[in-house]
């Protein structure tokens, strides 16, 4: 069976690589995942093994399946399954069982070969580039992103500059162009470009550049931009071939007609949709607009370059929020910076693509010409997506998109009237720098983020963690760095964050580790502290090479080791040291490690006067290993719950530790129920206040034994949180509740008021009980005399 040729596409195979579910015949495919979305097949690898332990061995196993190319005709065995996603185009999924390379039963076709060729000559080409051109390059000539890191894919993202990952019409221009010269001068006779200089006709131009087009469809694979972009150049060629006057809005109309006719799933294609919502702005709205500007001494190359921009950021930006729930505000300004070294950089590599399979070391030499420009699209990228405010949060769905896209028609008339007034730009310039920018002090006076003297912080990272604790002017230590690297530094910067003496990674699971690029860029970092077990063994290496690529030495924490840091002081509790690990004759609680989680460090952190607990993801069994190996242990004033907050907890841990503020670390709607009511039950029982970043947000710790505060950022919680009194008496006499506040508020100097009961579900607090209130006014009534005795002594 051919998977990629003479089936429907509602009835082609996909095939999903080692290791799926259900039954199904043995059968042979042209490509290891043909996820059909068309006639045209992709061609990827099977999926990363489950099994972390297996997936040094199963990599060559996974290469075979990358190096196939469309059309190669294999022979799997592998199991039906219906289609992960409801309403795909996809059919029937093939999960391929064994735990074999794929056997070929037929060779591609003659041009696959040449283009399989020629990409895989551009790889080798740019191997000696610095890293991000060496990832960059190979996508912006050809498409081909399998070595584009997670953090450049995530800074293009936050940039909205990933159309340049995805290969579509400004490749095809710049290719084309060489050839015709300007478009608008193609047709006459004062046209430019390499066709007049060979004294090629009109018609000859046509048949070659149609030629071109079609090869840069086979070598780039037909995405449904590069589609898009072939069908509108071929009209065009056609037009000027013919000598008839060419309408490019005309030639986009047909070509999306001509495309959805021959594969309608085209249509529910989002990148279909932003290519040809991008293309139709650029003819559209994109002439007006430079006009405009034009006749505003705008130098007129500027003016088309902003106007093109801005064009094609507004007419996407809904759809990029219907699929992010999310706006940019750096894509105008990082799209025009990324355009000046696009068209050397295309060019370049389009050189480098043609000569790797003749002169290798001629295509090594204009690749390394190449990558400087790609450097510098990546350096556009980077240093926008590291603004503080690179993006901001907007309601998803279709709800969110057309609540967008009505804003995006109230601002265009508004912008026309800032436009006359040169000091209503000004301001309005100044305004989007700042909410660009965020200068700290400028934040902190509008949030009141972060508070003043806050001496730890939990970041609201998402389902992981990511803990920071205040070690001087701009120094912090750094406990975990949560799933995506873009959350923690959002945290950092916003708390001032630009030293790291130690980064310590409880383990490695990717929602502790996942973002560490994002706490490495931008600043200086002493070490890494991880744990003694290695495992997960991907995500290990993980961080072993960010850790090396960015030249930060990575240590293992070994338990008794104690550091000072300013006015920090810190104690590692656990994991267990290796060698006591298997067997039974090591130190106590050695035998209660299963997994990763229960190898997560655990730190005693003494600041201010406070003793912050920090528990990782540890799992009953070593909760209470650590409760046996460190019968010292007392109670503590803070407490970051363990496994952000699971029902698996040790009871008898909770009441020795009796914290009097418990942390928790989760995503908001997650699918793991995280935070468990029971466990939130069992810390309230003991007296403790119960944050949580899901729904408070970040969460600051302030002030010292004396006086325990608590600040949230406010996302979420709108209301003065106020904590009962304790259950349990504190070793520390006078010590007083917990006092939680909004970000931004006054603390009141009243005495505390209870809760509205209107409070949405979830966030209202049970009230003390009456006994618990005498006894806390008894307690103050006899500081208060004390207090004055002291003052009346001699």
């Amino acid at each position: 069976m051919s998977a990629a040729q003479g089936l429907p596409a509602a009835l082609q195979a996909a095939v999903i690589g080692p290791h799926g579910s259900p039954v199904a015949p043995q059968t042979a495919a042209t490509a290891p995942q043909t996820a059909a979305t068309g006639p045209q097949s992709s061609v990827t690898g099977p999926p990363q093994p489950g099994a972390e332990g297996r997936a040094d061995a199963r990599g060559g196993i996974a290469s075979a399946w990358r190096g196939l190319l469309p059309s190669t005709r294999i022979r799997v065995v592998a199991r039906a399954a219906p289609p992960l996603a409801s309403g795909d185009q996809v059919a029937a999924v093939l999960r391929v069982t064994a735990d074999a390379p794929p056997v070929k039963v037929g060779a591609p076709d003659a041009a696959q070969r040449l283009a399989g060729s020629l990409r895989a000559g551009l790889r080798e080409a740019t191997d000696g580039l610095r890293p991000d051109a060496r990832a960059l390059l190979p996508g912006l000539v050809v498409g081909d992103t399998s070595r584009v890191p997670p953090d450049l894919d995530d800074a293009f993202r936050a940039t909205d500059l990933t159309h340049l990952l995805a290969v579509s019409g400004s490749n095809l221009t710049i290719v084309l162009a060489l050839l015709i010269g300007p478009p608008h001068l193609a047709t006459r006779a004062e046209r430019r470009g390499l066709a007049p200089r060979l004294g090629l006709s009109l018609r000859g131009t046509a048949v070659i550049g149609g030629a071109l087009a079609l090869a840069f469809v086979v070598v780039c694979r037909p995405d449904p931009s590069v589609l898009r972009a072939a069908a509108c150049g071929l009209i065009t060629l056609l037009a000027i071939g013919t000598g008839r006057r060419r309408s490019l809005l005309p030639a986009l109309a047909a070509a999306v007609l001509l495309l959805v006719l021959y594969d309608p799933w085209l249509a529910h294609s989002y990148g279909f949709l932003l290519s040809v919502l991008a293309t139709g702005a650029l003819l559209l709205l994109a002439p007006r607009w430079s006009a405009a500007l034009q006749r505003r001494r705008v130098p007129p190359r500027l003016a088309e370059v902003i106007a093109a921009a801005a064009a094609a950021q507004a007419v996407c930006a809904p759809v990029v929020a219907v699929l992010a729930a999310r706006v940019g505000l750096v894509a105008v300004p990082c799209n025009l910076l990324a355009e000046l070294a696009v068209a050397p950089a295309t060019v370049l590599g389009f050189a480098a693509l043609a000569a790797a399979p003749v002169v290798p070391p001629v295509a090594q030499a204009l690749a390394w010409c190449a990558g400087w420009p790609a450097e510098w699209i990546a350096g556009v990228a980077r240093t926008g997506a590291a603004l503080p405010g690179a993006e901001f949060a907007w309601p998803g769905g279709w709800a969110g998109g057309l609540a967008l896209a009505a804003a995006m028609v109230l601002l265009v008339p508004l912008g026309r009237r800032v436009l006359r007034r040169p000091w209503l730009c000004g301001l309005c310039a100044l305004a989007v720098i700042l909410a660009v920018w965020r200068p700290a002090p400028f934040t902190r006076v509008l949030t009141g983020w972060p508070p003043p003297g806050w001496r730890a912080v939990v970041c609201d990272v998402g389902q992981g963690d990511g803990l920071v604790l205040a070690a001087g002017d701009g120094t912090a230590l750094v406990v975990d760095t949560g799933p995506e690297p873009h959350a923690i530094d959002r945290c950092l910067t916003d708390l001032g964050v630009r030293r790291i003496p130690l980064l310590v990674l409880t383990h490695f699971h990717a929602d502790h580790v996942d973002g560490l690029p994002g706490a490495l860029r931008g600043r200086s970092v002493g070490a890494i502290e991880t744990t003694t077990l290695q495992e997960p063994p991907g995500q290990a290496q993980f961080v072993r090479s960010t850790a090396a690529a960015a030249r930060v030495p990575v240590v293992r924490a070994t338990p008794g080791e104690r550091r000072h840091l300013g006015p920090l002081t810190w104690e590692v509790l656990w994991p267990p040291t290796p060698p006591a690990l298997p067997g039974p004759d090591g130190p106590a609680g050695s035998d209660a490690l299963d997994g990763p989680n229960d190898a997560s460090v655990t730190l005693l952190v003494r600041t201010g006067g406070l003793t912050i607990l920090l528990l990782g993801d540890l799992e009953p069994p070593a909760q209470r290993g650590l409760f046996v190996a460190h019968p010292e242990l007392g109670g503590v004033d803070v407490l970051k719950v363990a496994h952000h907050g699971s029902a698996y907890q040790d009871p008898p841990l909770i009441h020795r530790l009796a914290p009097r503020l418990a942390l928790i670390s989760c995503g908001a709607d997650n699918p793991y129920g995280h935070p468990a009511p029971r466990t939130i039950s069992a810390l309230r029982a003991q007296g403790a206040r119960v944050l949580r970043t899901d729904t408070d947000g970040a969460i600051a710790i302030l002030g010292t034994t004396a006086g325990l505060t608590a600040t949230v950022t406010g996302h979420r919680v709108k209301v003065r949180l106020v904590n009962g009194p304790r259950t349990q008496a504190r070793t520390r006499v006078g010590a007083r509740r917990a006092d939680v506040r909004t970000a931004g508020s006054r603390r009141s100097r009243s005495r505390p008021r209870p809760v509205n009961s209107r409070q949405p579900r979830g966030q209202q607090i049970r009230q003390p009980r009456r006994r618990q209130i005498r006894q806390l006014r008894r307690r103050q009534i006899r500081q208060r005399r004390c207090h004055r005795r002291r003052q009346q002594m001699p």
